[in-house]
Order: structure tokens, then sequence, then C-alpha cells
């Protein structure tokens, strides 16, 4: 199965992680990573101030670009997420209960998971893209044979991701990537961000045919 079989939701299928990012920094670095193209942004919930992180991103910059949150573990995230205009939401691990709920709130789900077994249970959920984590664990081999048995759905690989391995897990049939530590840390300059997302969209234009 190969990566062009499973189209991503966004225009750019690199979602871009502010893990750790305090709500007076947030929309200056949202900004920056919309200039550069960028429409999915995931800010995760075990980042200071998250509800008006999200809330102000939603508000700003949701009519143009996918805002969503990250690590949701509970059904009452999913609700405050729902209410803030959250527009998806990226689980670390295999939740069918709080997949579900989130499909019925109308949000995107890109579930976590690490097995075929995790993979079908998000699926069966409703969950419409996976996300496998730890990438760098388990390689781009795990990924090749996951393709084989998954449906032609979007897969993002997650955690360890550099411009360096990105390509290799395109090729591996990845539909694309989330990028965190690698392209912000907390408390960095906005100017930091804006350049390791220009060298992550780099590295992923230059790995397409």
């Amino acid at each position: 199965m190969s990566a062009e079989t499973a189209t991503s939701p966004f225009r750019l299928p690199l979602i871009a992680i502010l893990r750790g990012i305090r709500a007076d920094e947030a929309l200056a670095h949202v900004q920056a990573l919309v200039e550069e193209g960028y429409d999915a942004i995931e800010i995760p919930l075990n980042s200071p101030g998250w509800v008006n992180s999200i809330g102000a991103a939603a508000r700003d910059f949701g009519d143009r670009v996918w805002i969503g949150g990250g690590t949701v573990l509970r059904t009452q995230n999913v609700d405050t997420l729902a209410a803030l205009g959250a527009s998806f939401i990226v689980t670390p691990n295999t939740d069918p209960a709080v997949i579900r709920h989130a499909v019925d709130r109308g949000l995107q789900v890109c579930a976590g998971f690490a097995t075929p077994s995790e993979a079908f249970a998000a699926l069966d959920a409703g969950a419409q893209m996976l996300k496998l984590f730890p990438a760098s664990t388990y390689g781009t081999q795990h990924v090749r044979a996951l393709r084989a048995v998954l449906p032609p759905i979007p897969l993002f690989v997650v955690g360890g991701i550099t411009p360096l391995t990105l390509a290799d897990y395109l090729s591996a049939g990845c539909t694309g990537a989330g990028i965190g530590s690698d392209l912000y840390k907390p408390g960095q300059a906005v100017e930091r961000t804006r350049q390791s997302a220009r060298a992550f969209k780099q590295a992923y234009l230059e790995s397409k045919p």
C-alpha cells in the first residue's frame, strides 16, 4: 500500500507540534508556521495554559488552518477542545472511547498506535488518521509491514523525526509526520521555529518525485 493512496486532509502533511508552549507566546509561533505554509498545528494538552493557547489559535487562524489538541486522553478534554473551536485531536494511545466521542463531536482524530491490533481498534472506533508513536523506536521496516495490512488511511509518524530521516519514512509508506522537539522547544525564539519549519518543509518537498 503506497502513501499516495492515503491522501492527507492537510495540504502540507506535516503536523507542527508546539509542546510546552505558553499561552502568551503561542500566537506568534502559530503565525510563523502559517506563514511558512503549515496548515496543521497541534498544541499538546500537557502544555501550560493550553486552553488559552488553543482557543486563541482557533479564533485567529481556525478559518485558514487546522488547529488541534494533542496528548488527548479523556472525553472531557474532547468536549473542551470542541468548545474552543479545535478541528482535530491527536492521541498518544488507542482509546476507543475517546476516539468515538471525538468523532461524535465532529472532530477529526489522529489516533496513536504501535501495533496492528491497536491500529484496527482505532479505525473501528472511527479514527480518520493514524499516528505511529514513537516512530523512532519502531523504524521504517515497521511502517512497511503496517502498510501491507492497513487500509489506505493517512498514516503519520511521530517521535524522533528529523529533516534527515523524514524522507526514509515517507518512502516506507507514511503519508506525513508529526514534528515536535526538532521543530519547537519551550522558550525558543519565533525565528528558530520558522527556520526549523522551513527545514522540514524543504525535506518534505525534496522527498517528492
